[in-house]
């Protein structure tokens, strides 16, 4: 019997229909010689300093640095549960082969093994590999079942990752919170992308505007002109120089162009345009494509190809038919395709490019949500438009001369709008604005001479630089760095397009950025952590060298402990350098001292005795000496759709539980009520739900 285990509850539902495991039992399914269980996102996560050392439960920056000789790992408060029952039937003596059916990424695979690994399996493993959950792909993979050990090599990059990121955080979090006496967030990939963000407001900020004037000219009703003259004198004597005068056509050409399609989506294109198009963030984009995966209607999100392989050019092909059929708009669009420019097997590596399934044919789209639909639009639409022709344009330049200076017009006209032709249908489809008009001017004649022309001028000012939107912070994550690569080297920025969109939430959320419309902007604090930090774990482009090293894990050009070596060589530089330092510096948090003291107490601290407040991100005590503290958001709560309230944080400080409504249940996917239970154990705040508080407060009530 095989044992599969799959990321989700979702996805092992739609695999156990597959393969015919339809019998339901706590935690799992089975039937057909299968059984079919799920993890329930990282089950197995890596322990915290003071399981190494209980001295380590107190932040003091004396333990700095943090070095685990050998990683552990402990299971999830909130999981342990779900953890035990795939640990029970791993041990089962009928289970004789397991299959790896998580994510195929980086991430998925580190899930599974983690799991694997800590319920102490020896047993052989495969690997289900596949791009789209759609039934023919899922039995397809079954029936091509890979050597779980040919992906040992992603577990080692994905098992780096998580170490740097550990190193960097839990000591770069301590040593600059001990140093400036607050809790400061350092990551090694939230913290480059925060100073992009506060370099680019310290260049809006610093900006000043410069006027200047472009001069124009008549020539009986062609506008050429002479653009940003900054000097108000000489503007003003060109334009007297030119009026009423002669101007001869210096230069008079028309050359035939053309314009490529665009490629087709991988997540972080498909994150910037459904931000561009409509204002979603990129987590939003990511859970609602993550949704129409498991719903069979795309591939794989997490991707960072933008092509497909090329036996896949028959199934190209018949999409590009089915999108028409579905989304009636597109029936008379131009008929000719290009499929060949969409297929390249040198440029794909774990999956293929995001495109809508032959299940949007066969399914209800006006059941999905309004963000599935537009997602769904969006990925059908740049199918059509990849695999259309080439847009046929013709472009016209002319060059004037007049009173010693050039003046310039230039214009084009589109026999063929091939491809574009999907963009501005779908365009007009979403109300959106028409692509700027384009303009047509006259083809003069070399040598041609226009006498008394009328000259003006206009008044301009230069724009200051454009705050990023989660577009343009997308496109700069996944560029950072670029120019110190060589021409050949993968090139992956910073985060991967699985890990950005949460990188930009995690920097909301500790309240460094903050969203206005489509705009981050740096807050205060946000500016300030970046002012104190060393350029070693600010770099953008040390950040993409690691990035660009765990690809090469992946390839095996270098090992994990090479990499790793770096990253403990910079946490021990960082703790000599700055753990020895004065603590007593000027503080340039938005915080102060006497502000904390006027903020309402919410309750007493369970630890220590100090007054607990509401901060904006967790509930913390005021004792600069302890750590105790209840996050709003943390990951069981979040599971079950919950994040902690004052109201409940009130209550769990007074009487330790607080009766809560409408938790979640994805595996029953419905609703439940249970007591919310807080035990401090001196270290850490754990929780657990208690079904029989509900009756005994009323029997309290009675009595």
């Amino acid at each position: 019997m095989q044992l599969v285990i799959a990321e989700k509850p979702s996805v092992a539902r739609s695999i156990a229909n597959v393969i015919g495991a339809y019998k339901r039992e706590d935690g799992y399914l089975e039937g057909s010689g299968y059984v079919v269980s799920w993890c329930v996102g990282h089950l197995v996560e890596l322990a915290q300093p003071q399981v190494y050392d209980e001295r380590l439960g107190k932040w003091h920056i004396e333990n700095l640095p943090i070095l685990p000789d050998t990683w552990k790992y402990q299971v999830s408060d909130g999981t342990k549960k779900q953890f035990f029952i795939l640990k029970k039937l791993m041990e089962k003596k009928d289970v004789t082969e397991i299959v790896a059916a998580t994510d195929a990424g980086r991430e998925g695979e580190l899930i599974f093994r983690l799991v694997y690994e800590q319920a102490g399996c020896k047993k052989p493993f495969k690997r289900l590999w596949i791009s789209s959950m759609e039934d023919s792909a899922i039995r397809d993979g079954f029936e091509n079942l890979r050597n779980g050990h040919d992906f040992d090599l992603l577990y080692e990059a994905a098992q780096a990752r998580s170490w740097a990121d550990w190193l960097v955080g839990i000591n770069g979090t301590r040593l600059f919170t001990g140093l400036y006496d607050r809790k400061l967030t350092v990551g090694r990939v939230q913290t480059p992308t925060l100073a992009m963000l506060v370099e680019r407001q310290k260049q809006i900020n610093g900006f000043q505007k410069q006027k200047y004037w472009n001069v124009h000219l008549d020539l009986d009703g062609l506008d050429v002109v002479k653009e940003k003259i900054f000097d108000r004198a000489e503007m003003e004597t060109l334009v007297e120089k030119c009026q009423n005068q002669s101007a001869t056509v210096t230069c008079a050409r028309s050359m035939e162009k053309t314009v490529s399609p665009p490629k087709l989506y991988d997540l972080t294109t498909l994150q910037r345009e459904a931000n561009r198009y409509y204002g979603y963030t990129a987590k939003k984009t990511l859970e609602y494509t993550q949704s129409l995966y498991e719903k069979k209607l795309v591939t794989y999100p997490r991707t960072d190809s933008q092509f497909l392989t090329e036996d896949m050019a028959s199934t190209t092909e018949q999409m590009v038919h089915v999108v028409k059929r579905v989304f009636d708009m597109f029936r008379q669009s131009p008929a000719e395709i290009d499929i060949c420019r969409v297929l390249n097997n040198s440029k794909v590596s774990d999956h293929h490019a995001i495109i809508p399934t032959a299940e949007i044919e066969n399914q209800d789209l006006s059941a999905l949500s309004e963000g599935e639909r537009d997602i769904l639009l969006l990925i059908s639409v740049r199918l059509l438009m990849a695999t259309g022709v080439k847009q046929r344009i013709t472009e016209t330049e002319i060059k004037v001369s007049c009173g010693g200076e050039e003046f310039f017009a230039n214009g084009k006209t589109v026999p063929d709008p091939g491809w574009k032709a999907y963009e501005e249908q779908f365009r007009k489809m979403r109300n959106l604005e028409a692509s700027k008009a384009e303009k047509h001017i006259p083809l003069l004649l070399k040598g041609q001479t226009f006498d008394g022309v009328s000259a003006l001028s206009t008044e301009h000012f230069t724009s200051p630089p454009q705050a990023y939107t989660e577009d343009s912070l997308l496109s700069a994550m996944e560029t950072a760095g670029n120019e110190s690569f060589d021409e050949d080297t993968e090139k992956k920025g910073l985060g991967t397009p699985a890990t950005r969109a949460e990188m930009i939430e995690k920097l909301v959320r500790n309240s460094y950025v903050q969203r206005k419309g489509k705009q981050l902007i740096p807050t205060e604090d946000g500016i300030a952590l970046v002012q104190v930090l060393p350029e070693a774990v600010k770099s953008p482009k040390l950040t993409a060298d690691w990035e660009n090293a765990l690809k090469q894990i992946e390839k095996g050009a270098i090992s994990k402990e090479e990499f790793m070596s770096g990253i403990t060589d910079m946490v021990k530089a960082l703790v000599t350098k700055y753990g020895g330092a004065e603590r007593k510096r000027e503080n340039p948090f938005s915080e102060s001292d006497s502000g904390r003291s006027q903020r309402e107490v919410i309750g007493i601290c369970p630890r220590c005795g100090s007054s607990v407040f509401e901060g904006t991100k967790s509930f913390f005590c005021s004792s600069r000496a302890c750590s105790f503290c209840l996050w709003k958001e943390n990951k069981w709560l979040t599971s079950m759709r919950k994040k902690l309230t004052k109201k409940m944080a009130v209550a769990l400080l007074k009487d330790g539980r607080v009766h809560v409504s409408g938790f979640y249940s994805e595996k029953k996917g419905r609703n439940f009520d249970a007591d919310l239970v807080m035990e401090d154990t001196g270290e850490r705040v754990n929780y657990s739900l208690d079904f029989s508080g509900k009756k005994a407060a009323k029997q309290k009530e009675k009595g």
